[in-house]
């Protein structure tokens, strides 16, 4: 039996320089994407964000949830998070992309999406908590939504489509010189989950 990784002979970093981030477009998790999204859609305790942005306290519509080895905290957006311990539900999930990856990953922070009205600003995955030497690992479940990346000196833009069931697996040095959003689009209707498997260094 074949584990996911040994499915892709070749694997392209979309980036053009100062970053790798490595796009695996249909990962075999086991069972059907949409049968997944569904699952941690209605398993998972999900909690409207809370950020600080320019000095005003935003709730989001988008909602989250936080995941690690041990309960811990987790600060960004200057506002502090405490994580949940693994379900089972997601180590399946955790097992396939540290295989994938070839590194191990401490913490998953888990982004809804309700539909294409939801998304994200331009921003760095950069928190102090954060080990720098580790990659950000994100896997999507649900609709397509496009994803743009952005270099922070020449302003040059890459974009690319995640598909339901895809990974893109983000090394050092990038978010030291790329920013990257998940662009709104009100034409999408369905809901998108986003797990980003992270490592703190408090854990």
């Amino acid at each position: 039996m074949k584990l996911p990784f040994e499915e892709f002979d070749t694997i392209q970093n979309i980036l053009p320089y100062d970053g790798e981030a490595l796009y695996f477009p249909c990962v075999d998790f086991g069972e059907d994407s949409h049968d997944i999204y569904q699952k941690l859609k209605h398993t998972i305790e999900w909690k409207p964000d809370v950020v600080t942005i320019f000095g005003k306290t935003i709730t989001t519509s988008r909602k989250i949830a936080l995941f690690s080895d041990k309960k811990t905290s987790y600060t960004y957006s200057k506002q502090t998070k405490h994580t949940h311990l693994w379900i089972k539900e997601l180590l399946p999930i955790k097992y396939i992309i540290e295989k994938l990856s070839g590194e191990v990953f401490n913490c998953c922070l888990c982004n809804l999406y309700h539909n294409g009205k939801e998304g994200m600003g331009w921003h760095r995955d950069n928190e102090k908590v954060l080990d720098s030497n580790a990659s950000i690992t994100s896997v999507s479940f649900g609709a397509k939504r496009f994803f743009t990346f952005k270099h922070r000196k020449t302003q040059e833009k890459v974009k690319i489509q995640l598909d339901s069931g895809s990974v893109l697996l983000m090394k050092p040095p990038t978010q030291e010189h790329w920013v990257h959003s998940l662009p709104k689009s009100e034409k999408i209707k369905m809901g998108r989950i986003n797990l980003t498997f992270r490592n703190l260094k408090n854990i």
